[in-house]
């Protein structure tokens, strides 16, 4: 299975990784960058997120993620050594039962952590194959999504400067909380621009997938998640598809619910529960014309999907430009538009 890890290279300078959200530099949500890059004749284009509607068509659909995303990172403390660290909370599997990963520590099954308001998470054992990834069970002295807004904070890595609040991690169209990390392809989107685009003739349609922790090592394969393809959803998609619309995904995690929601017959289906699909070039996708994504780091799994959607030339030629154009990475970035 080739998730072209080994096969993409480039250096992402530090000054190009986004330490703050866009409004802390000064702009509104809309006027992060848009790298928009055309498969036919590799034509690429720079322009302000704004723009967005200059570059779809009436009877183009876009498909959104509204998870919400919530506070999962918590300070906690081993019961029996007294270690202090940080407790990513990633993905809620049953009941009480959550993926979590203990950050910058040796974690042991059976370890009992010791959680902010009298709460306790025993580790239970690995989860799957991951080698940084837990089972722990919750005990907690409320609802988890209450609590967590109590004591979590947003999931941050080390190169975000600050602490920001959790709402500066939601899309204005969020509904569902459940993501640990946002989904960010979609947080330049401002009410306005919405209406923009129906103007035009653009469809917009939702679907849920609850992200789980992004920092994903090398050996790792994207885990499963829990996803939601409502029936006006897959009704929008297929009518889209049947006039020959294009169907354009806002984010990798709308391009796996998506795919995880083809029947036999290549159409999109009412569907739920957990998917685990990894889409390579050699699997490619049915259903997704293009994309609206970030731009991702060189090891990244996700570049992967994104050559299923386009040719890996043409995701070095985009690279090479929005490296050269001084693009900002990271959930906080610039934003990459793939078309046909």
């Amino acid at each position: 299975m080739s998730l072209l890890t080994e096969r993409l290279h480039f250096t992402l300078p530090p000054e190009l990784e986004a330490h703050e959200p866009p409004e802390a530099r000064g702009l509104a949500r809309d006027q992060v960058r848009l790298l928009v890059s055309h498969q036919a004749g590799d034509r690429l284009t720079h322009a302000q997120f704004r723009d967005l509607p200059r570059f779809l068509q009436p009877g183009d659909l876009l498909v959104a993620n509204d998870s919400a995303t919530i506070p999962a990172a918590l300070t906690v403390r081993d019961a029996r050594g007294g270690e202090e660290f940080c407790l990513h909370l990633s993905t809620r599997l049953t009941g009480d039962l959550w993926a979590v990963e203990p950050r910058e520590t040796q974690p042991r099954s059976g370890a009992e952590l010791l959680l902010p308001g009298g709460g306790r998470a025993p580790l239970l054992a690995p989860y799957g194959d991951s080698r940084r990834l837990w089972v722990a069970r919750l005990e907690l002295p409320e609802e988890p999504f209450a609590y967590l807004a109590r004591w979590g904070w947003p999931i941050a890595y080390s190169y975000l400067h600050a602490r920001w609040p959790i709402e500066l991690y939601q899309t204005v169209y969020a509904r569902e909380p459940g993501s640990a990390e946002m989904p960010s392809a979609g947080r330049p989107f401002t009410q306005a621009l919405l209406a923009r685009l129906a103007r035009r003739g653009v469809g917009f349609a939702t679907l849920t997938l609850h992200t789980g922790v992004a920092s994903l090592e090398a050996h790792e394969l994207p885990y499963p998640e829990q996803f939601r393809v409502p029936a006006e959803t897959a009704e929008a998609v297929r009518a889209t598809r049947a006039a020959s619309g294009r169907v354009i995904a806002i984010g990798t995690t709308v391009v796996r619910a998506l795919e995880s929601a083809v029947d036999d017959a290549g159409r999109v289906i009412t569907s739920q529960g957990w998917t685990d699909l990894v889409i390579t070039p050699e699997r490619g996708v049915r259903v997704v014309d293009g994309l609206l994504t970030g731009f991702h780091e060189p090891e990244a799994t996700h570049l992967a999907m994104l050559a299923a959607i386009a040719s890996r030339r043409h995701l070095e030629l985009a690279y090479q430009a929005a490296l050269a154009g001084g693009y900002l990475w990271h959930e906080f970035g610039d934003l990459h538009l793939l078309l046909p």
